[in-house]
């Protein structure tokens, strides 16, 4: 993340691979859809946990619970805690199932009326955040690597099929596919819901640490919609984060990839103007960056360095540190960031980080010279669908006076754009460009 030259920021991470729905004239929409984006995450890892780790009857009573709200709320008003409100009639609706069922499983001792279900401790990890053992669920090694992120991406974010699949540069109906399959296993498997520990730790950990980046990236540069910028998913995963350095002290990578979130979310209020647009490192207002969280963040950052050899995440997170200390975007140290790169391709190689490192090669040794890498360095079959590829390359080139070779890419880039914020910028990037020749 964060570049000087690259048209849009570009994550560092390879892409890979909802919103509630309510009535469309409803003027209860907007605050309906503010809960679920809210408290989907943690109202829906409570279901699971209570439905014996079942995603398809979770999701089922999450849905009926809000649809619920949509008929009620208008009428009688928002409940004063709406996530407990939501939750009471998935609990409900879940006991009057077992009811009909004939079931024998014993029934929540909360179906009274009252507002608010009693806490269930967990044997296996009591007290701590159901959202934790739904992402070391979803993470299991039963499931196959991009299922458990895909899964995750869903169950954590209320990220739609549409969404993951374009994250992973896939068909929509393929990762749908996946991702019934995914809960399929989990529940046909008897995957345990909970935290694991000792040795079980490891096998999830680098794909658990995977799935919170991806939740921040999704924060920082949302796939779709009006708005660039999601804060309340990249606040979900800075705090899960948070939560998971508090568990693992010992693994400097998960307090490497907490800094790296807490330095780019730093930036937030920079990266658009009050109508939305956005705004590229280099013209941002670094007096908004919010400097406490800059300095918290770096000092975190250097007691991991001083530690351990530096994991990916930590050197990213070393490279967002490098741009957050300069007080001005041309006092930037282009150097250390190229070689910090370097670095990063030896632990952790991947076509973006690659594409990366020349947009910093671009600002340190001219876009002639990124441009001359470019064939050698970059996988541009393996990034085809992905939108920063062509609005780098175009950015480059527009750099150096090929208009036409640079119009052409910024087109593809805006083909694959999706965000409102991503397509207003590739357009007045296409504009600066002058008319088309004969046109």
């Amino acid at each position: 993340m964060g570049n000087g030259a690259c048209l849009i920021e570009s994550p560092d991470a390879v892409p890979e691979g909802s919103g509630g729905r309510s009535q469309p004239d409803s003027p209860w929409r907007a605050q309906i859809e503010a809960v679920f984006r809210r408290e989907h995450a943690s109202i829906l890892a409570t279901l699971v946990r209570r439905c014996g780790g079942d995603f398809f009857q979770a999701e089922d009573l999450l849905a009926e619970a809000f649809a619920r709200a949509l008929e009620v709320w208008p009428r009688q008003g928002m409940p004063d805690r709406p996530a407990a409100w939501i939750q009471t009639v998935a609990q409900r609706r879940r006991i009057d199932q077992q009811r009909q069922r004939g079931s024998s499983e014993e029934l929540s001792p909360d179906h009274s009326g009252a507002s608010v279900f009693p806490s269930e401790p967990d044997e296996a990890f009591a007290g701590e955040d159901d959202r934790l053992r739904l992402i070391f669920t979803c993470c299991h090694p039963a499931l196959d690597r991009e299922a458990r992120v895909a899964l995750t991406l869903q169950a954590l974010c209320g990220l739609t099929a549409q969404e993951i699949a374009r994250a992973y540069l896939t068909r929509t109906t393929t990762m749908s596919q996946r991702l019934v399959r995914a809960k399929r296993k989990i529940r046909q498997a008897g995957v345990p819901y909970r935290v694991p520990t000792g040795e079980e730790v490891a096998p999830r950990l680098a794909t658990v640490l995977r799935v919170l980046y991806l939740v921040f990236n999704e924060g920082y540069s949302a796939t779709e919609g009006d708005d660039l910028l999601r804060h309340e998913l990249a606040e979900e995963a800075i705090a899960l984060t948070g939560q998971l350095c508090e568990w693992l002290p010992q693994e400097p990578d998960v307090r490497g990839l907490h800094a790296l979130m807490r330095l780019q979310h730093a930036r937030r209020w920079a990266r658009t103007t009050p109508d939305g647009d956005w705004v590229g490192l280099a013209e941002q207002d670094r007096s908004l960056w919010d400097r406490a969280a800059v300095i918290a963040a770096t000092g975190d950052l250097e007691e991991v360095l001083r530690e351990a050899p530096p994991g990916p995440y930590t050197l990213q997170a070393a490279i967002a540190a490098v741009h957050a200390e300069a007080p001005r975007a041309e006092d930037t140290d282009w150097e250390q960031i190229v070689a910090l790169y370097d670095r990063l391709l030896l632990v952790d190689p991947s076509p973006v980080v690659e594409l990366n490192r020349l947009v910093a090669v671009a600002q340190h040794r001219g876009a002639e010279e990124a441009l001359r890498q470019w064939d050698q360095r970059v996988d541009a079959s393996a990034l085809d669908g992905y939108l920063y590829l062509h609005a780098t390359y175009g950015e480059l080139l527009a750099q150096v006076g090929r208009s036409a070779e640079a119009r052409e890419a910024f087109q593809k880039a805006l083909y694959h754009a999706e965000n409102r914020a991503e397509r207003r910028l590739l357009l007045r990037k296409l504009a600066q460009l002058g008319p088309t020749e004969g046109g």
